[in-house]
């Protein structure tokens, strides 16, 4: 019998204390939307960055939660953050932006997803309008505008080239190809989580991957700002970027990428040809520059085999 009691007292403060688990770590309600927060080291902006979404979302006759993913922040952004009214997700070291964003989207349980930076660049006040917009739609971007006048110099040049390669290989003109202000359709968005990397460009590829997936984007304007803190974003991430972007479009749209390689390695092969015949004297390079171009070719009809076969429905 004592054995019993031991027992039924331990149930009873097992219930007991569950009642008074706090609400972030409690499997979430459905709600229409959850706004996911990345933050790291952003310990000046965050509790107004929550505040600007409760004012924005509040007066909407939806359902909504607010996750932020502190990416192992070393100041307080942590303790700032649990002190509003938004559920708190830890990681428990810096994993980067897209890893936070995926943790974010994991974590929650809602129709639709937003996601919005936490340095206080992008208005909150945009959210009901982009909302709305998603009814509609599979993605909802917020435009920053091509007079972007916080974006720093010395970072200008490398972004054009981005733009650029991404508008072409895409064959449509991107906006804003990495924008932080994004509303999504859930089962359009998690289909491609696999796909998104770790990283900054978690934005960028997530832009292609719908885009050359023919689904239903759509740009919104709204008013850039100028950060509170500083970037975390480093030089090194434009390679990245520029990486990233090729493989998306190999991955849905791959003739872009493979066709007018194999035009140069072929023009290269018959301007040798040429050269050689006028000399008197067939070289094997230039037969090696043709026969590269066709196996160039063949690799590519390849890949735009296998990428067809990935996007059928």
């Amino acid at each position: 019998m004592p054995n019993m009691v031991n027992l039924e007292q331990t149930s009873a403060a097992h219930v007991e204390s569950a009642s008074h688990i706090p609400l972030r770590t409690r499997v979430p309600e459905h709600v229409d939307l959850s706004v996911v927060i990345p933050a790291y080291n952003e310990e000046n902006a965050i509790a107004e960055t929550i505040a600007s979404i409760h004012t924005a979302l509040s007066e909407l006759p939806i359902s909504y939660d607010v996750i932020v993913v502190d990416d192992g922040s070393s100041d307080q952004t942590l303790d700032n953050a649990k002190k509003c009214d938004a559920r708190v997700v830890q990681n428990p070291m810096n994993s980067g932006y897209g890893a936070s964003l995926k943790r974010g989207i994991a974590s929650g349980n809602s129709e639709y997803v937003a996601i919005m930076d936490a340095d206080g660049t992008y208005p909150a006040s945009e959210l009901p309008a982009m909302f709305e917009l998603a009814q509609e739609v599979d993605m909802v971007v917020g435009d920053r505008g091509a007079k972007m006048t916080n974006v720093p110099l010395i970072r200008r040049p490398a972004k054009f080239m981005l733009n650029s390669l991404a508008n072409y290989l895409a064959q449509r003109k991107i906006p804003d190809l990495n924008s932080g202000l994004r509303v999504f359709r859930r089962d359009s968005l998690t289909k491609f989580i696999p796909l998104l990397p770790m990283g900054f460009s978690f934005t960028t590829t997530i832009t292609l991957c719908m885009i050359c997936s023919f689904m239903n984007v759509v740009y919104h304007p709204i008013e850039y700002r100028q950060r509170v803190g500083s970037s975390k974003i480093k030089p090194r991430d434009f390679f990245n970027f520029i990486l990233l972007v090729v493989r998306s479009i190999v991955l849905f749209n791959p003739l872009r990428v493979f066709l007018p390689l194999g035009a140069v390695i072929l023009g290269l092969g018959i301007m040798k040809l040429a050269y050689d015949m006028i000399g008197g004297n067939l070289s094997e390079s230039a037969l090696l520059g043709i026969l590269a171009a066709i196996m160039i070719w063949s690799l590519g009809l390849i890949a735009d085999m296998i990428a067809r076969l990935h996007l059928r429905p």
